[in-house]
């Protein structure tokens, strides 16, 4: 328990995926890929219980192997429609029956599993310091700067940004630019009630680096994760 609030941890892990199959339990090196966020989650002094939400006894099982109590199979929101918000608050609804009421919850999608220890405490103390209700993980766009995005039409090539700032300035000039990562979304549990979503008004953020936010989504992100586990966690550059 941290600073008074009972805290849980939900990983939602659905069977199916469009891109890659069974995303959540292929490996990532040696292991399933919802172990390293198991892993990292069993480590995180602040947790004060972790459920794995999944339709799939077989996920359930290796989450249930890993020293993650398993009590209950997801009920509802595991198609490709409903956002994961929804499921995870699900998540909480069901773990409230096995073990009563939480004051905070955190989601931890398996799909980002470099995020270290020392960011998803850093995370949670940024949270209760900024006295958000809810707060969503960010990171830095970098070389792909959106403010040089264009879109075709007509055979031609179009301006996303209508206003031309992209032609006025250099790129190191322009505005930084943030992109939504899955890695680490907090959120009072009555305010998740309450709007049905991490993004509540005035949500509140925390910027991760480039490599502990990586989303996979595709057999590219996977590749690109393989070497970013290999040259940056393995010799401790991140912890």
């Amino acid at each position: 328990m941290y600073k008074g609030k009972k805290i849980l941890a939900v990983i939602p892990a659905r069977s199916d995926s469009k891109r890659i199959k069974n995303k959540n339990i292929i490996k990532l090196l040696n292991k399933p890929l919802i172990q390293y966020t198991l892993d990292v989650a069993k480590k995180c002094k602040y947790i004060d219980k972790i459920v794995v939400s999944s339709e799939s006894k077989k996920i359930l099982k290796i989450a249930k192997k890993n020293g993650v109590d398993t009590p209950f199979l997801r009920k509802e929101a595991f198609d490709d429609f409903t956002p994961v918000d929804k499921a995870t608050l699900a998540a909480v609804k069901q773990s409230e029956e096995y073990y009563g009421n939480f004051d905070i919850v955190i989601q931890l999608m398996p799909n980002c599993p470099i995020r270290s220890l020392k960011t998803i405490n850093s995370s949670i103390q940024n949270f209760f310091m900024s006295k958000k209700k809810s707060q969503i993980s960010f990171f830095e766009y970098n070389y792909a700067n959106p403010w040089w995005s264009h879109f075709i039409k007509k055979g031609n090539m179009h301006p996303l940004n209508t206003k031309g700032l992209f032609k006025r300035k250099r790129s190191q000039d322009l505005p930084k630019l943030y992109c939504p990562t899955g890695s680490i979304w907090i959120s009072n549990v009555n305010t998740l009630k309450k709007y049905k979503s991490f993004y509540s008004p005035s949500f509140g953020f925390f910027i991760l680096n480039f490599i502990e936010a990586i989303d996979i989504d595709t057999h590219e992100d996977l590749k690109l994760a393989k070497i970013f586990y290999k040259h940056f966690i393995k010799k401790n550059t991140i912890k």
